[in-house]
């Protein structure tokens, strides 16, 4: 068998930045004093002069942010998720989201599996509480490659987004760059008749895992990356819940209100089938190492698999 190839989402965004700084002028950095580890180090390495570091001030960094676009710059504002969803939560929604400028929040250490550093900087609420400002994108891409996509496409966006990326190394879900990608339109990885796993960020490997051991049961699953949790891809998952009568969701958050409440809210009004939401349960997380926390959480194939036997049971 082939070793899996595995890089960090937020690698791929510090390395893009530094691709798009060459291009496009208008491009500025914000960070909170964290760029080592968000990667935009990359940026101000090589473009010190439109790089700032605003310090733990993460309300004055979305604040700077929403200045310097009004100038016509386009920002990108980093920091860990935890911080960059809650406590800035106020200047987003007022100084970005209800102004629309054009400010791109990117986070990284989204989810349990920023492990070692335990529940208060586990981002596992961001989601939900970012995709209730109206006007505010949010996307959670796949793998490394689909996140250099994604920071292409925010770029070249007009308006106000939350990216959420990850700290540990993860599969490679696409083999390069050369796929078709759109903000918006989830992708279909896999084809499938009986069940459709949808799926965001890293979670999105865990169900292509699930998928290939229940073909070995004679099980038919379909698998899609729903990058885009806000606008979300509703013809596609009506078509899904149409086509596979059944609706498996993963993600690496709060089963409340995250990608599986996103997508229920359309099930539920425009085609009602069984369905499983696998993620985080109505709890805090705590410290320990990534791959032992998704199994503590129930975040692997295995419970993917589980989940999709139970609706399968229920599906008429």
């Amino acid at each position: 068998m082939s070793e899996v190839k595995t890089e960090a989402t937020r690698d791929a965004y510090g390395k893009t930045l530094v691709e798009l700084g060459k291009e496009n002028p208008k491009i500025v950095v914000l960070d909170a004093d964290l760029a080592a580890s968000t990667k935009t180090a990359d940026f101000r390495k090589a473009f010190p002069e439109r790089f700032f570091d605003m310090g733990v001030a993460e309300q004055d960094m979305i604040g700077t942010a929403a200045g310097l676009a009004a100038s016509g710059k386009i920002v990108f504002a980093s920091t860990f998720a935890v911080f960059g969803s809650g406590r800035a939560w106020d200047q987003i929604r007022i100084s970005a989201a209800y102004t629309r400028l054009n400010v791109k929040i990117v986070v990284t250490h989204g989810g349990i599996t920023t492990g070692e550093d335990g529940a208060s900087h586990q981002a596992n609420e961001d989601i939900a509480i970012m995709r209730a400002i109206p006007n505010l994108t949010v996307i959670v891409p796949a793998d490394a490659y689909e996140t250099a996509k994604v920071i292409r496409a925010a770029a070249k966006f007009n308006g106000p987004m939350y990216i959420r990326l990850s700290r540990i190394k993860s599969p490679l879900v696409y083999k390069d760059e050369s796929f078709a990608y759109q903000i918006g339109k989830g992708i279909t990885l896999r084809q499938g008749k009986d069940v459709t796993i949808i799926a965001c960020g890293i979670m999105v490997a865990k169900a292509l895992e699930a998928a290939e051991e229940l073909s070995k049961q004679k099980i038919n699953c379909r698998v899609v990356d729903l990058h885009t949790i806000k606008p979300l891809d509703k013809e596609l998952i009506v078509r899904c819940a149409k086509e596979t009568g059944a609706i498996v969701t993963v993600e690496e958050h709060s089963i409340l209100g995250g990608l599986g409440g996103a997508v229920a809210e359309v099930i539920v009004e425009n085609c009602p089938v069984p369905m499983a939401r696998v993620g985080i349960k109505d709890m805090f997380g705590e410290s320990g190492k990534p791959e032992e926390l998704l199994v503590k959480y129930g975040l692997t194939a295995k419970d993917i698999a589980a989940a999709v036997g139970s609706v399968l049971k229920r599906k008429k």
